[in-house]
């Protein structure tokens, strides 16, 4: 069964404007009642020690100061399941990406911990996911937010345009480069970042190839968010190493197309 996207959650300029963008923001994706379900989820399933999802460091560690991040969420938690693969969020993802079919790549937990935080530095998200450049324009990532957002706790910044640059190298998020410094493009150095405040249950989705940094937390309390990475169906592996795709003993070239990586939304 296909499943229809609301319209009220996004009209023809939100999806034209993210085309040219590479980003957009959408708000009230989520109502009242389901923010306080997703943040009780999100809350129970970070405390998990011992599920499928993944703790990318301990608490203390240098990354962890820049995020404090769970992979695969869905794979502990019913309710994080629920939402993760709910048909909302996938057919914004089709809508946009103009795909046939998208699938899921993973999701992540973001929390921006208070105290000892590091702003985000700029980055690209697709050179880090070991996934065929074929695809690289038509992946994006929906970024949910939990709490209020902004420039205090953690929020998002993009660069206009930038996803017209292709894909770069991997930045180091933890021992920062700059990534304009890969970059001869002097339309993307002339370009004014967007600062996005949002309320909880709004969301921005953005290309896996747009430029994004996030601001420190500098409040007393984590800033939570919750983002699903879709690729298009038929979406193939590059024998890059991932978290999500090492344990697989997949072959290079092979399309993702297992249960860990369903179709979530198709035309």
């Amino acid at each position: 069964m296909k499943h229809l996207l609301s319209k009220n959650l996004l009209s023809e300029d939100k999806i034209t404007f993210y085309r040219v963008n590479g980003f957009v923001q959408i708000d009230n994706v989520l109502n009242l009642e389901e923010i306080s379900e997703l943040r009780m989820y999100l809350d129970e399933v970070m405390d998990e020690n011992n599920g499928l999802s993944i703790q990318t460091d301990t608490k203390g560690g240098a990354y962890y100061k820049v995020l404090n991040q769970r992979v695969n969420t869905w794979r502990d938690h019913a309710g994080m399941a629920r939402y993760v693969s709910h048909p909302r969020f996938a057919n914004i993802a089709l809508q946009l990406s103009g795909v046939s079919g998208v699938r899921l790549f993973h999701d992540h937990a973001l929390l921006k911990m208070p105290g000892d935080s590091k702003p985000t530095p700029w980055h690209q998200d697709f050179p880090y996911w070991p996934l065929n450049r074929e695809t690289s324009k038509k992946t994006l990532s929906i970024w949910i937010a939990l709490d209020d957002v902004d420039e205090n706790n953690g929020c998002m910044m993009f660069l206009p345009k930038s996803h017209e640059v292709g894909q770069l190298k991997p930045i180091n998020l933890v021992d920062p480069e700059d990534i304009f410094d890969y970059t001869k493009s002097s339309e993307i150095h002339d370009k004014t970042p967007v600062i996005v405040r949002m309320k909880a249950g709004s969301c921005t989705v953005h290309s896996g190839l747009t430029f994004h940094h996030a601001h420190a937390n500098k409040t007393n309390k984590p800033r939570r968010a919750l983002v699903i990475i879709y690729m298009p169906d038929g979406t193939t592996y590059n024998n890059k190493p991932h978290v999500i795709t090492d344990p697989l003993n997949l072959a290079n070239g092979e399309k993702l197309q297992h249960g860990i990586f369903p179709l979530l939304a198709f035309r």
